[in-house]
């Protein structure tokens, strides 16, 4: 039988082989909806990067030259990275834009007050805010949206190869203009209820100064609150469908940063 053999180069290309989608699965994972959660052990994080780093590696194209332990290997590892937390931010600024227009809607109809401890970010939230945060999360399940996300990753692999220059001030710019524009999005959703409440809160005040009589503490507080259920209960259909469009526009996004086809799912 013929001794297996085993040379210092093979290791290095086998190692290489799983160490460069390792990296960009693992930034990706560090701040993908879902799977960036703090529940979830970072020993099951860190088996889930390696199980789809080893199903990714096919796709991956590793220049010859690229070393793991030189300069070169250093700037690609941490431009890997970026790359893998830039696809997942992209749609994680989402869901933090829907934080953002449930705690608009809560401070203007009067329940700035009542919070519950957010253990994703470790501060308090509005309930409000977790109301839109779990519909925004149940919508992107629904529609499959960890699969498209995860597919823009693989086509990630194709359109931006390994050791290649992607990292620009573009890449960046169009990171950022599109958390400028999700935030917008937010405010939109969030804009017909504050509206509203605005308009009944300046009656309120109008109230007030025709009858200064009338205890404006004791009444406005249930009004206001009144209406602003009343708003949310009668605009849900559209606060749905605000949130479903701005899923979609964000899984496009991720699909176009990465120069993949359109990922938006229906």
């Amino acid at each position: 039988m013929q001794p297996v053999t085993i040379n210092a180069a093979d290791v290095s290309m086998w190692v290489g082989r799983l160490w460069w989608p390792t990296l960009r699965v693992g930034g990706f994972i560090l701040v993908a909806p879902t799977l960036s959660e703090t529940v979830i052990p970072r020993r099951i994080k860190i088996i889930m990067s390696l199980a789809l780093a080893f199903l990714m590696a096919p796709l991956v194209r590793i220049p010859a030259a690229l070393s793991i332990f030189s300069g070169a290997g250093l700037l690609a590892a941490v431009q890997e990275l970026l790359i893998g937390v830039a696809i997942g931010l992209v749609v994680q600024l989402t869901f933090e834009a829907l934080i953002f227009a449930g705690q608009s809607i809560s401070l203007t109809m009067g329940l700035g007050f009542a919070t519950l401890v957010d253990p994703q970010r470790g501060a308090n939230t509005t309930v409000l805010g977790q109301m839109f945060m779990i519909f925004g999360l149940l919508t992107y399940l629904a529609i499959n949206g960890h699969l498209v996300l995860l597919g823009a990753l693989a086509e990630s692999f194709q359109t931006l190869p390994i050791g290649a220059a992607h990292i620009d001030k573009n890449f960046l710019l169009s990171v950022v203009l599109w958390g400028a524009h999700v935030f917008e999005s937010g405010l939109l959703i969030a804009l017909p209820a504050v509206i509203a409440l605005v308009i009944v809160n300046l009656a309120l005040g109008v109230v007030t100064r025709a009858a200064p009589q009338l205890n404006l503490f004791g009444i406005g507080f249930t009004i206001t609150l009144m209406c602003g259920f009343f708003v949310l209960i009668a605009g849900l259909d559209g606060i749905m469908t605000g949130i479903s469009g701005l899923i979609n526009s964000a899984l496009t996004a991720a699909g176009e940063l990465v120069g993949a086809p359109a990922a938006g799912a229906h």
